[in-house]
């Protein structure tokens, strides 16, 4: 474990020097290490909520089929993903794309879980209840469809960004 600690402050360290080289000129580069910066603690937040898959809520456990954990990583990342895409549209920084567009590409796409998502709806829908994959990828696609649209456009509606 102190190798793997040391490798990642290595991978860490050279991500921020490469990163401050590349920051200033705006470059796809910037935006890239900004990613590998970013990018282990999206994977970090994503492996601490998977714990509460199979959990269910409350201490009768009620939904334990449905996998809270990924659900909760994936709608987070498409709000965040909404609300960095409308703060973009609303101020006019420099360098603020290269860090939105850093933290889509590492944090959020680290913390947002396809794989997970499509083998977790898979397996559900080969099980006795194939109706919970559909219900539980209509849930995650329909909240976070809700909520996106919400954090885009009320900002839109209400102070008039275009």
């Amino acid at each position: 474990m102190v190798i793997l600690l040391l490798v990642l402050g290595v991978l860490l360290s050279v991500s921020g020097l490469l990163l401050k080289e590349e920051f200033s000129s705006g470059s796809s580069g910037a935006q890239l290490w900004l990613a590998c910066l970013v990018g282990p603690f999206g994977v970090w937040i994503r492996w601490f909520l998977a714990r509460l898959n199979g959990r269910g809520l409350g201490k009768s456990g009620i939904l334990r089929w449905l996998p809270f954990g990924t659900l909760i990583t994936n709608v987070s990342a498409a709000c965040i993903m909404a609300g960095l895409s409308t703060i973009e549209k609303s101020v006019n920084i420099k360098n603020f794309d290269t860090v939105a567009n850093g933290i889509q590409l590492g944090f959020l796409g680290c913390l947002s879980t396809v794989s997970t998502f499509i083998a977790e709806f898979n397996a559900m829908r080969e099980s006795k209840h194939p109706w919970r994959a559909y219900l539980y990828a209509s849930t995650t696609m329909g909240i976070s469809f809700v909520l996106g649209i919400l954090i885009y456009n009320v900002p839109v509606w209400t102070k008039g960004f275009a």
